[in-house]
This record gives C-alpha cells, sequence and structure tokens, in this order.
C-alpha cells in the first residue's frame, strides 16, 4: 500500500508533461522576415481573449481556425512592417493605451493613477484587471496592441494614395443627419474650470498647495486663464483646463458626485466656486466659467461649446472614417493575400489532425 501513492503522483505528473507538451505544439511558422512559430498555446490564449470580448462560452473549431488564421496575418503583416522599416515605439504604445483609457475614466491619467483608480473600485491590481478584462496582462496586451499598430500603419501606407481620397458626398451627410436627427440634441451644459493637484509622495504638500490655489481663487488673487499659464511650468505641481459638463447621470458619476448634486451645480451662478475634493489621488476643485441651454442642433452648429466643428463637418468626420475602416479591412485582406505564400508561411498542422487537435479543448 505504501508504493502506490509515488506510483499515482509519477502517473499525474507525467499526465502533466503530456498537457503541457500539447499546448506547445506547433501550429504554423511565419518566416517571412524571421521565423516566429504560432503554438497550440498562443492560440488558446487568443481564443480565451476573444471569448472575453464576445462573452462566448466556448468557440467551434471552425471559428478557432479563423482566429489561428487571424494570427498568421497578423504576424505575416507585421513581419512586412518591420522589412519595410516600420515601426512603433513603446511610448507611442504606452501613448495610444492612455488615451483609450481616458475615454473610459472621462479624464486624463497616467498608468499609476489608472491602476489606483482600479485597485479603488475593484480590489485588484492592473495586472488582474486586464487579465480579467481582455484575457491578458498588461504587458502582453501592450504587445498585442502594439502589433496591431504597426500592422495598420503598414496597411496605410500600402494604401496611403486611396485612403486619402475617401469622403463622404453632401448627399450622405444630409442624409445621415435626417436620419439620426434627434441625436443631435445639446443638452444642458457647464463650462467648469477644474484644478486637480495631485497626491504623489507627499499629501500634505499637495493639500497646502491645493488650498493656497483654491484660497487665490476664492479671493479673486489669481483667475481661470493665469492658473493655465502656469500649469506648462515643470515646478507647477498642479494640473488644470476646461471642461465642459452634460446634465446627465453618466457626467456625475465621471465626476465622482452624485445625480442630484449636479443637478443642484447647474443651479448655481457663474463664478461659483466648489468645495475642496479629496480622492484617494489627487485634491480638486473647480469654477463655473460658463452655462450653456438645452437646444436642437442643425448642421451649421457647433457641436461644443467654444469649438468650431460644426454638425455638419462632424458627420462629415464620422462618415470619413467609417468609410476608411471599412476601406481598411478589406485592404487588410488584399495585403494578407498577397503575403500568404508557401515561401512566407508554413502549416504544421493542418487537415483532420489541425480540426482533432481544436476540437479537444
Amino acid at each position: 500500500m505504501k508504493r502506490l501513492f509515488p506510483v499515482l503522483l509519477l502517473s499525474i505528473l507525467s499526465a502533466s508533461g503530456v498537457f503541457a507538451q500539447s499546448d506547445l505544439t506547433p501550429l504554423a511558422n511565419v518566416k517571412l522576415n524571421k521565423s516566429e512559430t504560432i503554438t497550440l498555446k498562443q492560440l488558446k490564449s487568443r481564443v480565451n481573449t476573444y471569448q472575453l470580448q464576445t462573452q462566448s462560452p466556448s468557440f467551434t473549431v471552425e471559428q478557432k481556425k479563423e482566429i489561428l488564421d487571424a494570427m498568421i496575418d497578423e504576424k505575416l503583416v507585421v513581419q512586412a512592417a518591420q522589412k519595410a522599416g516600420l515601426n512603433i515605439t513603446d511610448s507611442q504604445v504606452n501613448q495610444y493605451f492612455l488615451q483609450s483609457i481616458a475615454q473610459q475614466v472621462g479624464k486624463q491619467v497616467t498608468e499609476a493613477e489608472f491602476s489606483s483608480i482600479v485597485k479603488q473600485q475593484t480590489g485588484k491590481t492592473l495586472d488582474e484587471f486586464m487579465q480579467m478584462q481582455v484575457g491578458m496582462n498588461l504587458t502582453d496586451y501592450k504587445a498585442f496592441l502594439k502589433n496591431q499598430l504597426i500592422a495598420q500603419q503598414y496597411v496605410v501606407s500600402q494604401k496611403q494614395g486611396e485612403l486619402q481620397n475617401i469622403s463622404p458626398t453632401d448627399a450622405e451627410i444630409r442624409a445621415f443627419y435626417e436620419m439620426n436627427k434627434s441625436s443631435f440634441v445639446q443638452n444642458d451644459i457647464l463650462k467648469l474650470f477644474l484644478v486637480i493637484v495631485p497626491r504623489g509622495d507627499n499629501a500634505d504638500a499637495a493639500r497646502k498647495k491645493a488650498d493656497k490655489l483654491y484660497t487665490d481663487i476664492k479671493n479673486k488673487k489669481t483667475t481661470p486663464d493665469e492658473l493655465k499659464s502656469q500649469v506648462a511650468k515643470p515646478d507647477a505641481g498642479f494640473q488644470a483646463g476646461d471642461l465642459f459638463v452634460s446634465k446627465t447621470a453618466q457626467s456625475a458619476q465621471q465626476m465622482g458626485i452624485s445625480y442630484s448634486v449636479l443637478l443642484d451645480l447647474f443651479t448655481k451662478d457663474i463664478g461659483y466656486v466648489s468645495d475642496m475634493n479629496e480622492t484617494a489621488t489627487d485634491f480638486q476643485f473647480y469654477i463655473i466659467r460658463s452655462k450653456y441651454d438645452a437646444k436642437m442642433l442643425s448642421l451649421v452648429d457647433v457641436v461644443q461649446p467654444d469649438t468650431t466643428i460644426t454638425v455638419y463637418e462632424y458627420i462629415r468626420n464620422q462618415l470619413t472614417q467609417q468609410k476608411q475602416s471599412e476601406f481598411i479591412l478589406k485592404a487588410v485582406q488584399e495585403v494578407t493575400e498577397k503575403l500568404r505564400t508557401p515561401e512566407n508561411y508554413t502549416m504544421l498542422k493542418s487537415g483532420a489532425d489541425l480540426d482533432k487537435l481544436l476540437g479537444s479543448w
């Protein structure tokens, strides 16, 4: 009886080795510029990512094949881009990542600030949060994002002339407006001047800095425009800028206040200075600079107060982006079809063998 446990343990370890070896099974080799192998483990990771994004419990064998094909195309295009001397720097990837984060949280934040927000709201680290959201940790997601940006840059470079000539007609713009007229409504809007002092490593010094700025504004010793001119200085120690706030629950959430508090804010006069608000990452306050009433927007109205972009131009830009996106998708197919030659890649698993492997999980 004493020998049974070691024998069973050996069997379990052997089985684990088989599964591990199976995960390392090579499926395809891309060799346009250098040799890169796509393994079963990498495909499983990408499938898991798409399952999270689509909230699908499982994919069919054919869907897994499509994902594998997409991974091959991605590597082909990235290698072609690198061969052509195109590249994306890590700082560009970080900038793109932070821009997408800013759209989610409603303001510009650093990676450290976003990590703090995630920890405060979910109790998870940034890596854990990213793993839960997209099936990758932050490093892997940035690597994935970098490849996507490089691939897009390459495809665009191949079709630059055609892409620049894409634009909607006047009739398409006016038709879009008529079909979506009810969406072009300006809600009641406040123009706020927001002042933020990051806590940094010295919360007491930050609080003192915020109190000084707040007192100077309250006592009219300084103005929002004067503070704007100071922000660019290396030793400013604070951030400040104009912010447009609509009378919506979403705006209240982005500001970190209740909707009732936001409604009360809309009753205040121009020049009103809020109380100091202390958060986990900073100290902040705001001043009401302007108020704009709700109205239906025509094609010649500006989309947002204090800007020059009209509804007509906004629709033209949106339709242009839509047409360009559709063009790029088609261009990706054309580019990858040209790159999919025996010299550039090899399938290491195919036919019934590939079907059996993909159907086993």
